[in-house]
């Protein structure tokens, strides 16, 4: 579940993914052009009706199904009825969406659905406009609903140097998450690897990971990480009170985890989370 991420959600356990090819944005960054920026025809694909895929996160053990790769959305009844074939097995369902989305058919998802993980490409609507092929308002009415609907949502901040790195920006959208979302939405802040469209930026420098993972906390921001930059300290979580390392991670995998009864083992600050 940590590769998704999710770390306030069931963390240490398995997640069966699945996607299908195409997306409903054109981001020139994409990490994964390969499935998401094609047709189904280009790829090789399985006939995987929801029950199998049930039957097949049973057998290996995965607590959770994840909606992932591409975009959910646009194979939005066949997840609907593979969350249902999942709970049926007492399953959990995760949706990794870049939430652009009609309010309809996402109070549905919400009601449904047991997380969301939602990629926010930037905090700006020349950026959508210009390098996602979107716009950022609907994104942001996506986000709050699901506050309002009580579902866990965590948000990734994919950092594409020069072109949503800048302190203005990163300090906006903090300002923002928390007025609207609060301050315990956790947020990833992950390094960018050359892709796609974008071939001729570097990677995202780790120090600017560093720089605007301080800017968050600063902000307010209880639980900012790293991404994508394995053994990085900010990979961990910090309880936001006592400060103290309460889930050590290397990569994708959990080292330990000091937390009791969903509160910090040192001090008893409830950690807001899904832990079971």
């Amino acid at each position: 579940i940590e590769k998704k991420p999710l770390f306030h959600f069931l963390p240490g356990t398995m997640a069966f993914s699945l996607a299908t090819a195409g997306c409903n944005l054109n981001c020139k960054f994409c990490q994964n052009w390969q499935i998401s920026q094609v047709t189904p025809e280009q790829v090789q694909s399985i006939y995987a009706p929801p029950e199998k895929i049930a039957d097949f996160s049973k057998k290996y053990n995965c607590h959770s199904i994840a909606y992932t790769y591409s975009e959910p959305t646009i194979f939005y009844e066949y997840m609907n009825d593979t969350i249902d074939a999942g709970h049926q097995e007492g399953i959990k369902s995760v949706v990794i969406t870049a939430a652009y989305i009609s309010q309809k058919p996402l109070l549905n998802l919400c009601n449904k659905a047991d997380a969301i993980k939602v990629d926010l490409k930037a905090f700006s609507e020349s950026y959508y406009k210009d390098v996602v092929n979107g716009e950022l308002k609907p994104v942001l009415d996506s986000l709050i609903t699901m506050k309002s609907q009580n579902i866990w949502t965590e948000i990734v901040y994919l950092v594409v140097p020069t072109l949503n790195d800048s302190d203005k920006e990163i300090k906006e959208l903090c300002k923002w998450i928390i007025q609207y979302l609060g301050k315990d939405v956790p947020i990833h802040f992950t390094r960018y690897h050359p892709q796609y469209l974008l071939k001729d930026l570097p990677p995202t420098p780790i120090k600017t990971l560093e720089r605007i993972h301080e800017i968050a906390r600063s902000e307010g921001i209880h639980y900012s990480y790293i991404g994508n930059v394995p053994g990085h300290p900010a990979e961990n979580t910090y309880c936001h009170k006592c400060n103290k390392k309460i889930v050590e991670r290397s990569g994708f995998t959990i080292n330990s985890i000091l937390i009791k009864d969903g509160k910090c083992a040192y001090c008893g600050t409830k950690i807001p989370s899904i832990w079971q």
